[in-house]
């Protein structure tokens, strides 16, 4: 920089960028690089630059066109095999935004699996894979010997003092939490895609809302700010209610205890963001997005990159597995699940970035 004060320039930002990043011009060539890149494509800075961005990142993934290095709307792209550079395929993510000032110029974010996903979502990862194997292990091995043991329990209580029933009961109840566990431990180990179809989906979060105030939300506000004018979604109705079950549940335990705890549901209709379709047919444009904002003190920070994978909670008596259930039924739904840390206002956001429906 050339001075003190000096606001630093685009070349040393990306320069000083910790993931691999590429400045792509409007011909497609690559015209800046950074170290990260230099080391993820095994090739030297001279070599890069002026090279085409095609030719240097080759597409292997047969549900991928290489036509996405020249989109002119920000793009993220998960999972997709590619040939980097001087490397065999990898597995990488693939975020490109285009630039404010001119569309056709493009920043080429490059994450490797294993490195930190910057836009805060995750796809689906080893972590979801073995808690997918062990809540089928679970389920199987605990959940049928749990109706025997609370049938016993059952059958003791008729037989058991006054002083004795308080155990029987402490029995039952904890046996059924344990299968309402097991239950929700179960959801991961479905791989059937979720029926989406077109829905206005102001009934289902006022369904959502309407449930968590008759029951978990009944001594906190909740309040809506709504954009009517929100086309339909390409959603699953069930699915969404529970995704955001789950979410206002988190919201409202965080400003539990505070004498001005405050809970959102906002919506909005957002420009530009596109994921890969689940059918890897071109690109599916995520405009609608849902928020639920709250005052708590937020997620430490110590877990925030790992927060929507099972068992990571903050929570004393927290299982880890609602964010996790949130995180899976957004991404059947080709969606993405976004959390925010708004310091100056000290709100917590989380965000749920869903399709437009198609022939709504």
């Amino acid at each position: 920089m050339s001075g003190e004060d000096s606001v630093p320039t685009a070349a040393e930002l990306i320069s000083a960028h910790p993931v691999a990043t590429l400045l792509i011009d409007p011909d497609g060539r690559i015209v800046m690089a950074n170290a990260r890149a230099e080391s993820l494509l095994n090739m030297a800075r001279s070599a890069l630059i002026g090279s085409i961005v095609g030719r240097v990142l080759r597409i292997a993934d047969p549900r991928m066109d290489a036509a996405i290095w020249m989109t002119d709307k920000p793009l993220s792209a998960y999972d997709i095999q590619v040939h980097a550079g001087r490397n065999e395929a990898v597995e990488m993510d693939i975020l490109i935004h285009p630039l404010l000032d001119d569309e056709h110029w493009r920043i080429v974010a490059l994450h490797v699996h294993g490195q930190s996903q910057a836009l805060g979502t995750r796809r689906t990862t080893l972590g979801v894979r073995s808690a997918t194997g062990a809540a089928a292990m679970l389920a199987h091995e605990i959940k049928n010997p749990l109706s025997g043991i609370r049938g016993a329990a059952q059958l003791l209580e008729s037989d058991t003092s006054e002083a004795g029933r308080p155990l029987t009961k402490l029995i039952c109840d904890e046996v059924d939490r344990i299968a309402a566990l097991i239950d929700r431990m179960q959801h991961f180990t479905s791989n059937q895609p979720l029926e989406c179809r077109p829905e206005n989906i102001y009934p289902l979060l006022d369904r959502a809302v309407e449930l968590a105030c008759a029951g978990f939300a009944r001594d906190c506000t909740i309040t809506r700010t709504y954009d009517p004018s929100l086309p339909y979604a390409q959603v699953n109705g069930d699915a969404l209610v529970q995704i955001m079950l789950n979410l206002v549940k988190n919201a409202v335990e965080a400003v539990e205890g505070m004498d001005d705890g405050r809970v959102q549901v906002a919506t909005a209709y957002r420009h530009g963001l596109s994921v890969l379709s689940a059918q890897g047919k071109g690109t599916a444009p995520l405009q609608i997005e849902i928020q639920v904002i709250d005052n708590g003190p937020g997620v430490p920070e110590s877990i925030r990159d790992v927060l929507f994978n099972p068992f990571i909670s903050n929570k004393r008596s927290g299982q880890g597995l609602g964010l996790a259930l949130v995180d899976k039924l957004v991404r059947d739904m080709n969606g993405l699940v976004q959390y925010e840390r708004d310091k100056p206002a000290g709100r917590s956001i989380f965000r749920v970035l869903l399709p437009m429906a198609v022939n709504a």
